[in-house]
């Protein structure tokens, strides 16, 4: 054996042992920074056009801006069946970071109580809430009514003649509506629809009298240029979005409901991934310009942390079922 072959015989042991320590250093560090390297779906369980897709498209922009990654989001609109649907299709997703998705109160908790369904908000990996938005009734400007107590009237002497629009059965807008009902003495008839841009739809062309949407997307279809009146929101106190508009409580209509929407994704995420994507969207929040352009959305923001939004979805999710037992909400 040459001296050459001896040395490197030699050297080689120590190399492989000096690289594979460097790799090993290494390795972590570069799986965190490789994260995300392809497009993240974003699946939203409602048509486009409508409050939880315009909302979506614009946290999905700043979240992308807060990671720190030029890898785009991409929109997924998988409406049907009262949300249900798209909140199946995000559960079933591989927990990896490349899916995440918005659900919605009280369609993610009222669904699983009123029918047998895979999956649960307690299936999910919370993100962070982002929307709170009050519920709202709105007419068409060319129609008489004025008031809620106009609507009850007008209800009470036309029974069923009045229609309204809803996101789908066990909704907000729908649980709000049978409130109504109760609390007015009347009997309406419902027509569900797959997003709140068909209900919006259904009230422009009059196919319908009442829409029942979040009081921020009935404020954006009426800025868009549909001529709009609103009866009532349904927020504990006037919301800063709408000052001029009475409450239902104002108007002798005990009935306070709202929509949140949060980020969550399928459970099981590796950890690191988990934080960058709490931290992305709790970034997002705080981001004026975020801020700024959800205002100019009518989008009311109310951020909550992963442990605060579990514990609201917990306690609203009692609520809920409370309420099933007194007053269930299918449809007869």
């Amino acid at each position: 054996m040459t001296p050459r072959s001896t040395f490197l015989r030699r050297l080689l042991p120590g190399l492989v042992l000096n690289l594979s320590a460097v790799a090993a250093v290494l390795a972590p560090g570069v799986a965190h920074a490789a994260y995300p390297e392809q497009p993240i779906k974003m699946v939203i369980a409602y048509a486009p056009g409508g409050g939880t897709d315009i909302i979506a498209r614009l946290t999905a922009q700043f979240m992308q801006k807060h990671l720190g990654s030029s890898t785009a989001f991409v929109v997924l609109n998988k409406p049907g069946a009262g949300g249900a649907l798209g909140f199946t299709e995000l559960m079933n997703a591989t927990p990896d970071g490349y899916t995440v998705g918005f659900i919605n109160t009280p369609n993610v908790l009222t669904i699983p109580i009123e029918r047998k369904v895979a999956f649960h908000w307690e299936k999910y990996d919370l993100i962070g809430n982002v929307i709170d938005d009050p519920g709202n009734f709105s007419v068409h400007a060319d129609t008489p009514i004025k008031s809620l107590a106009e609507l009850a009237t007008y209800a009470k002497a036309n029974p069923g003649a009045v229609t309204y629009g809803t996101t789908g059965i066990g909704s907000d807008d729908h649980l709000a509506a049978l409130a109504f009902e109760r609390a007015a003495g009347v009997k309406l008839t419902h027509v569900p629809f797959k997003g709140a841009a068909e209900v919006h739809n259904a009230v422009a062309s009059k196919q319908i009298m009442v829409a029942a949407i979040n009081i921020g997307e009935a404020l954006q279809y009426q800025k868009g240029g549909t001529p709009l009146r609103h009866l009532g929101q349904m927020s504990e106190k006037r919301s800063t979005l709408a000052p001029n508009i009475p409450t239902f409580k104002e108007q002798g209509f005990n009935v306070i409901m709202a929509s949140l929407r949060g980020v969550a994704a399928p459970k099981g995420l590796p950890p690191a991934i988990r934080e960058q994507l709490v931290n992305a969207l709790q970034k997002t929040a705080a981001d004026p310009e975020f801020q700024a352009k959800a205002a100019g959305y009518f989008a009311p923001l109310r951020y909550l942390a992963p442990a605060a939004y579990a514990q609201e979805l917990k306690s609203d999710e009692a609520d809920f079922r409370q309420l099933w037992q007194t007053a269930p909400w299918t449809d007869k």
